[in-house]
């Protein structure tokens, strides 16, 4: 037993400095080629720095709606709803998200409501929404803001984001960009 004590603690310290020193430095190391620098992506407006990668809440009628959270927009506790779709209470809180939709964006069909407006993503900070998604917001949006909805259109064609190497992902449009470029509109 005596002999195998010794390997046994160098294969500990070995291991520890490799995987707990080695890989954190790793880790580090890519964080930082990232965007962002490690620190997420950011912009910042009239002295206020937000986080493009972290859903925002924008419920105003001259904004493009963004996707709904569970945690209410909350990045320190980033969760879905964990209610699967046969639960009432999920079932009921998708329907309220449907009617309000609808009373604010009254020339939509409810079956032309994409599923991304109206229900929430795992991480519940989802900072995107889909083309349909910000499409169907248009004729609100050009009328609050008395602008014209191909001018809007444009805009939206604009802030397309396509997928990772054109093969991962699809295409979407990140919400707080979009309306950043909206505010900054002439």
């Amino acid at each position: 037993m005596k002999k195998n004590i010794l390997p046994a603690i160098r294969l500990t310290i070995i291991c520890a400095i490799v995987f707990v020193a080695g890989y954190s430095a790793l880790v580090f190391g890519a964080a930082k080629l990232a965007p962002g620098k490690g620190n997420g992506q950011t912009i910042t407006v009239n002295g206020h720095k937000y986080y493009t990668n972290i859903g925002q809440k924008f419920t105003e009628d001259k904004y493009f709606n963004s996707r709904p959270s569970a945690v209410d927009y909350n990045a320190a506790g980033s969760a879905g709803s964990n209610k699967g779709p046969t639960n009432p209470e999920y079932l009921a809180t998708v329907k309220v998200r449907v009617e309000t939709f609808l009373v604010h964006n009254p020339s939509v069909k409810i079956t032309e409501i994409p599923s991304d407006i109206v229900t929430a993503s795992g991480s519940g900070l989802d900072p995107d929404i889909s083309i349909q998604g910000a499409t169907i917001q248009v004729a609100r949006i050009s009328k609050v803001r008395n602008l014209p909805e191909e001018k809007v259109m444009n805009l939206i064609h604009e802030n397309i984001e396509k997928p990772f190497l054109g093969l991962f992902g699809t295409e979407k449009i990140n919400v707080l960009k979009l309306n950043i470029a909206l505010d900054n509109l002439k």
